[in-house]
């Protein structure tokens, strides 16, 4: 595994554990750190975050965008790089997204099923 990736998922993970100490009151419910992709130069880290409330889910980037001076000297103390990104904050929806295609997936398995049900109701013709 490349170094760069294994620094990703150190922000990760270090991010992940952080969200509980954000004491911004709009970073509450259930938010998750999908993926972060830091540049090569580690001078920025792209932060892929999902909410489970999609009502509340741009009040929850205005918050961690809020708290990103927080999180980056407290991701700074715990992985000691050389220099510590700077947070963006992005909205992930590719668990929203995959949900969605899982359903789709689901009715059209469930009206081909029924579909195969009604062709062996049907009686043979004969010929």
């Amino acid at each position: 595994m490349p170094r760069i990736e294994k620094i990703n998922d150190e922000i990760r993970n270090c991010l992940a554990s952080l969200l509980l100490t954000v004491k911004d009151p709009r970073v509450s419910g259930l938010v998750t750190i999908v993926r972060v992709l830091a540049t090569p130069d580690l001078k920025q880290a792209r932060v892929y975050v999902s909410v489970l409330d999609d009502s509340s889910a741009d009040d929850v980037i205005k918050g961690l965008k809020s708290a990103s001076g927080f999180l980056r000297r407290e991701l700074g103390r715990a992985l000691r790089l050389r220099n510590t990104p700077e947070l963006v904050f992005i909205r992930d929806e590719s668990i929203k997204h995959g949900a969605h295609v899982i359903g789709l997936l689901q009715s059209m398995q469930a009206q081909s099923g029924s579909a195969e049900q009604d062709n062996n109701l049907k009686e043979p013709e004969d010929g």
